[in-house]
């Protein structure tokens, strides 16, 4: 590990080259994301259901890697993104804001299994370089979809009823002038004042607050009619003016057109050295089991949910993860539902951890974190803009401490949106053109309240932090790395900003990616044989799913039934009983990754 010679590029597979072959749904988001980190030869040719990486490098050595469809489920039920999406409860749950399970016209689920493979060839080479000995892993569609709506299932499978009734219903609200618009609001005295300033009934703003909070969590807000309505009675200028006055934060929703117009990044997330003098020697740290982060340290300062679920997949692939709370923890571990008077929500991105409970806006806690940090390889935050800084944790301060630390930051915007709202999930949907983007032409444009881009962000954080440390070990020295929900909505809507782009069509047809109902449930089509199945929809709407599935299987069409129960799964054969239970009792989605 010591004896590599050292690069004096920002990037980290620098000299690497890459091959790909499979369908582009696959390879497109890994390959953009190779390149970025450097990769200097690709090759890339669409064959087959399935895509096959090569990656080598003259410095680390050569790893491969297959990301499949179907890797937990049998073919016949996930061969696409329509079927992967209907078989691990994404539609479901993106569908629960309409009362019935809908498609993303995005393809959400092949997007994070491509992602879930750059970071299995980056800890597969960072292992090796350590002494490991896994050359080839293996990613699928279902896993990647299955730790998406991972919050989701264990909610579900909870002994407790969720604090708030899931149905349907949800933002955006609509000005007088016809502008949809996402509002947030963190804390109930501002959601208050900004209903009051519009002059909305005192209960209807009472009973609003408490779905509006916890859409997040249940990826639907059942709000009361007087809300939608107080806001059709005003003009955009007015609400923008209640916002201000109150400390609510609105965005209108872009379009993907908007986004077209606009400067984008090359890459989610930028890399720096730290600004260190000298450079101690490194630490042994060698591979000692078979996952390989083994052997690293990651203190991780994070809430809700992109940097804890960053940490939540390096602690799976085998780094220690020491998590930062508050004094008195981290108050969401009692958010309901709960399993052993834990918060299976919270349970679902933290367990697995250490916690040690620091108050770092005291000079005390500071220097408590500085000495952690001091023994750590990683620290990982997604704190508001400027905390770290006012707080002497910046990368400049820590890297005193530490000069081989990572230091990662997880953010809402990556500074590269001036005049941006406030860096949530919701907002940076409305933003971005997301809402556009994950419906298809006869949908209303709206931002799913299924929490796409922290959890996508999440993923691009750990990616993140793999690269940079792979980058330490080829330099030597510490890196200060940046990622952003930002650029987990510009790789989620990359295709279509690329079809807008060229003048073509930026939205997927009407109908598109949406499932049929039978007398019983719902059945999803892959997208290819969804034409000819909607031609069958009456007569399959008088049969059980089962029987419309092995119908249109019997034409040579393939199709799925649609989980719409979350507790079942467990016990639903398509997934083989995968699905365990921790200490706790909550239920643990298996991880992403293979490993051989």
């Amino acid at each position: 590990m010591g004896n590599l010679p050292a690069i004096t590029a920002i990037r980290p597979l620098a000299e690497a080259a890459v091959r790909a072959v499979g369908p582009p749904a696959l390879t497109d988001p890994a390959l953009r994301h190779m390149r970025a980190l450097g990769a200097t030869t690709v090759e890339s040719a669409p064959a087959g259901d399935a895509a096959h990486l090569t990656m080598g490098c003259p410095e680390l050595g050569k790893v491969t890697a297959d990301t499949v469809w179907a890797d937990l489920c049998p073919e016949a039920d996930v061969a696409d993104e329509a079927t992967a999406q209907a078989t691990t409860g994404v539609m479901h749950v993106h569908g629960r804001r309409d009362g019935q399970p809908l498609g993303l016209a995005v393809d959400y689920a092949a997007t994070c299994a491509a992602v879930a493979t750059v970071q299995g060839l980056l800890a597969a080479l960072l292992g090796q370089v350590r002494g490991g000995r896994a050359t080839h892993v293996t990613c699928g569609a279902d896993r990647a979809a299955l730790l998406a709506v991972s919050q989701y299932i264990a909610a579900a499978g909870a002994p407790e009823a969720e604090a708030v009734v899931l149905e349907p219903g949800g933002p955006p609200f609509t000005a007088s002038c016809g502008t949809r618009f996402e509002l947030e609001a963190l804390e109930p005295t501002v959601w208050a004042g900004f209903w009051r300033s519009l002059g909305t009934p005192e209960q209807a703003i009472r009973s609003g607050w408490r779905p509006f909070q916890f859409r997040y969590a249940t990826a639907c807000a059942p709000l009361p009619e007087e809300l939608h309505a107080a806001t059709r009675t005003v003009s955009w200028a007015r609400i923008r003016q209640a916002a201000a006055a109150s400390g609510a934060e609105v965005c209108r929703l872009h379009t993907l057109a908007d986004r077209v117009a606009e400067a984008t990044a090359d890459a989610p997330w930028t890399f720096a050295p730290s600004a260190s003098i000298g450079v101690p020697p490194p630490r042994d740290l060698r591979c000692e089991d078979a996952r390989p982060l083994s052997g690293f340290t990651v203190l991780e300062a994070g809430r809700r949910i992109q940097a804890p679920l960053a940490a939540h997949l390096l602690g799976l692939l085998g780094a220690d993860v020491i998590r930062v709370e508050p004094p008195g923890g981290d108050p969401l571990r009692g958010m309901p539902p709960c399993c052993s008077n834990v918060s299976a929500r919270w349970l679902a991105l933290n367990r697995g951890k250490r916690a040690v409970q620091i108050d770092v806006k005291s000079p005390i806690g500071q220097v408590e974190l500085r000495e952690l940090v001091a023994g750590a390889d990683v620290f990982l935050h997604n704190w508001a803009p400027g905390r770290a800084e006012r707080f002497g944790l910046d990368a400049d301060h820590l890297a005193a401490v530490n000069p081989r630390l990572v230091h990662a930051y997880t953010s809402g915007w990556g500074g590269r949106l001036p005049g941006a709202p406030i860096g949530t999930d919701f907002m940076v949907q409305a933003r971005t053109g997301v809402g556009e983007a994950a419906r298809p032409a006869d949908e209303p444009t709206a931002p799913s309240l299924m929490t796409l881009i922290d959890m996508l962000g999440g993923l691009l954080g750990a990616e993140a932090v793999l690269a940079a440390l792979l980058l330490r070990e080829r330099t030597g020295r510490g890196v200060r790395v940046e990622s952003s929900l930002l650029g987990a909505a510009e790789t989620l809507t990359a295709p279509a900003l690329r079809r807008a782009g060229v003048g073509r069509e930026a939205r997927r047809p009407a109908g598109f990616r949406r499932p049929l109902p039978t007398a019983d449930r719902w059945i999803a089509p892959t997208d290819d044989s969804a034409r000819a199945a909607n031609t069958q929809s009456g007569h399959l709407a008088r049969l059980s799913s089962h029987e419309a599935v092995a119908v249109l299987r019997d034409q040579g069409l393939t199709a799925t039934v649609v989980t719409t129960d979350l507790a079942a799964l467990p016990i639903d054969p398509r997934l083989r009983g995968v699905l365990t239970r921790d200490p706790h009792g909550s239920l643990v989605v298996p991880s992403p990754w293979r490993f051989e």
